[in-house]
């Protein structure tokens, strides 16, 4: 047992000697490639059963032969470790550059595809981490692209409208300043309109861009759908008239939710507004409310003829207008998307869908417990 233990003790003291060198050799090359860090693990490895056999022999006093059979073995162990040490270190420096040569496709704008072959478990998970990295990046770029997209359309919009309103203040004004109006009372009456006009479109943008940096102030308060919709529909029931289009709002449930009522208010009027100007006179625009098992749905069904199936996930983007004619009255594109941009601030979704001679839009709230 005594002479166990100090061949224990030797063999010990001989690896440990080994080891230390290694960590500070390591330690040295710890910025190298993975294939130098493999090779100095395995010669250590070797190095440390050299050192302990060594010191054993010494303190056993083997015989010579013994010794350098022992050194035999231990040096052909050696050359097979380092061997292994080398081409595992190449195999997997390779399947790494082949990963990074991948990965610059993220900078290029393409889709990262990870390299074939087979690779470690962790260079698998890297793979599969950077391709769910590449896709979010895409849908990043489609996102930004969009935006951008809309962003120029709105300018274009905006620039339009307010040319034409501030062409016609500028004609009526000089016509009053010159003393040529026929009318004077009509040219004021119309000015006051356009100036009208304008600020409603300033206004529309400066709720979006409330909207879009989240700072959109809710206030919120139980409220009756019942009562919220039967005063977006006394409110819209003039233009409806002027238009000739019918108000229908007889499926609509009382059910309470937890909203801001002068926001969701203007969520309503826009949607009624929306579904007015898109129907033909003697046309219907519904109103419907009602549970679902998502939560609560509001409905605004109109006889707008439906909107071409290409143009339906862009119905909600800031200054979408589809291909009407960009006319005034159209509006510059905005109430869809402040529509969508309140809803989602009270956790809900705005949609959209074509049925037989019309658009459904759809406002799906969280339910309230009664």
């Amino acid at each position: 047992m005594k002479d166990t233990l100090l061949i224990a003790l030797f063999a010990f003291l001989g690896a440990a000697t080994a080891g230390l060198l290694g960590a500070g050799v390591l330690r040295l090359l710890r910025r190298r490639s993975l294939t130098v860090s493999l090779t100095v693990v395995a010669a250590v490895a070797v190095t440390a059963m050299l050192a302990g056999t060594l010191a054993v022999a010494q303190a056993m006093f083997l015989s010579g032969h013994d010794l350098s059979v022992v050194t035999t073995v231990v040096a052909m162990a050696a050359v097979v470790s380092l061997a292994t040490a080398l081409i595992l270190g190449r195999w997997v420096v390779a399947r790494s550059r082949e990963l990074a040569v991948a990965a610059r496709t993220f900078g290029d704008g393409g889709a990262f595809e990870a390299p074939g072959g087979p690779a470690t478990a962790e260079l698998r998970s890297l793979a599969e981490e950077l391709a769910a990295i590449s896709a979010k990046l895409a849908e990043s770029r489609d996102r930004e692209r969009a935006l951008e997209t809309s962003r120029r359309e709105l300018v274009a919009w905006i620039s339009h409208d307010l040319r034409t309103p501030l062409a016609g203040l500028r004609a009526m004004s000089e016509a009053l300043e010159d003393g040529v109006a026929t009318d004077p009372a009509r040219y004021l009456k119309q000015i006051r309109a356009e100036v009208e006009r304008l600020n409603d479109m300033v206004g529309d943008l400066f709720e979006l861009s409330r909207i879009h940096a989240g700072t959109l102030p809710l206030s919120y308060a139980r409220i009756s759908l019942y009562d919220l919709i039967g005063d977006a529909l006394a409110g819209a029931d003039p233009l409806a008239r002027e238009h000739g289009v019918r108000l229908v709002g007889d499926r609509v449930a009382a059910i309470p939710v937890e909203v801001d009522g002068k926001e969701m208010s203007r969520v309503l009027g826009n949607l009624l507004v929306n579904a007015i100007r898109r129907t033909p006179a003697d046309g219907t625009v519904a109103v419907a409310a009602e549970r679902s098992p998502e939560g609560v749905v509001v409905s605004v069904t109109d006889g707008c003829g439906g909107i071409p199936e290409e143009d339906l996930p862009r119905v909600f983007d800031t200054g979408w207008r589809g291909t009407h004619a960009r006319t005034p009255p159209a509006g510059a594109g905005l109430g869809l998307a402040i529509v969508r941009g309140i809803v989602e601030a009270h956790h809900g979704r705005a949609a959209v869908h074509n049925i037989p001679g019309g658009c459904r839009f759809e406002v799906v709230l969280p339910a309230t417990a009664s």
